[in-house]
């Protein structure tokens, strides 16, 4: 099987990188050697490293950034992905794509299921959402995509390592304790996404992260709990649950953004593990 990469630099595509199946040919591109906003650029390599299946873990995900920065996020997350998919489709190409739980609102207060309505927040969401409507015009039949939420790894930056590192040079912090979500260890995403590489018959909309459900708050709390386990933290701090209020950003965040996943343990053959469990096992690697 040829994979190919574009990406490089995130979590998700370090993982996807050091898990690479056995006998696999698969290449990486960091931006430096592709900007998807090029259309030239992006057909070139597809031409040249001729893979049977591209996986796009390029984005722009500034979330913030991209309210006052809204031209550079559609570029990418959007027209980037136009060029992805429409490159694909003309050398017969499958292609996997990483969206975001940001393409929802946040009231349903149920696990949103793939079909869900979208009804994005923020120009972040907005963007990727469309960058999704561009997937299935393009490749309704050879292409999957796959949301999820609250990444991080051990490698590059995240909330896991933001809070330890707050953990260590303060005497106590505040974290939003009413936005609802699941966090997900990039390795499990992943191992999900080289499961459905292997099944070019897979194709459409599917959600995955972590089981199980957080605030920020009790993520917050668990990563210091972990942290000090572990050794990675020598004393502990007091961390107090805040409103959203309490802490005003740029972008509007959904308040409630679960994932169902049944359909994607299905198509891959896989269950997910409970975020804490995994956390433990990240926080292992950070050791």
């Amino acid at each position: 099987m040829r994979i190919l990469i574009v990406g490089k630099n995130g979590q998700l595509a370090w993982e996807l990188g050091r898990s690479i199946p056995v006998g696999w040919q698969v290449s990486l591109l960091a931006h430096s050697e592709l900007d998807i906003r090029s259309m030239d650029q992006v057909c070139d390599q597809i031409v040249r490293h001729k893979p049977e299946v591209v996986i796009n873990c390029a984005a722009y995900t500034a979330v913030d950034k991209a309210e006052i920065d809204s031209a550079t996020a559609y570029a990418v997350n959007e027209s980037g992905v136009r060029n992805l998919a429409s490159c694909c489709a003309q050398q017969g190409v499958r292609l996997l794509h990483i969206s975001t739980d940001f393409i929802f609102d946040g009231k349903n207060y149920e696990p949103y299921r793939p079909h869900a309505i979208a009804n994005p927040l923020s120009v972040y969401g907005a963007s990727k959402y469309a960058g999704e409507q561009l997937v299935a015009q393009f490749l309704p039949e050879s292409s999957v995509v796959v949301r999820t939420s609250w990444v991080y790894s051990s490698n590059g930056n995240n909330f896991v390592k933001t809070i330890l590192r707050l953990a260590k040079e303060k005497p106590q912090i505040g974290v939003v304790a009413d936005q609802i979500g699941s966090p997900t260890w990039a390795k499990g995403l992943a191992d999900w996404l080289w499961a459905i590489a292997a099944k070019p018959e897979v194709s459409g909309v599917f959600h995955w992260s972590d089981a199980g459900v957080a605030s920020w708050y009790d993520f917050a709390v668990a990563i210091q709990e972990l942290g000090y386990e572990k050794g990675l933290l020598d004393k502990t701090i007091p961390i107090n649950p805040i409103p959203t209020e309490a802490y005003p950003v740029p972008a509007c965040r959904p308040k409630y953004s679960v994932l169902n996943k049944s359909t994607a343990e299905e198509a891959a053959g896989i269950k997910t593990v409970h975020w804490r469990s995994q956390l433990a096992k990240m926080m292992d690697e950070l050791k």
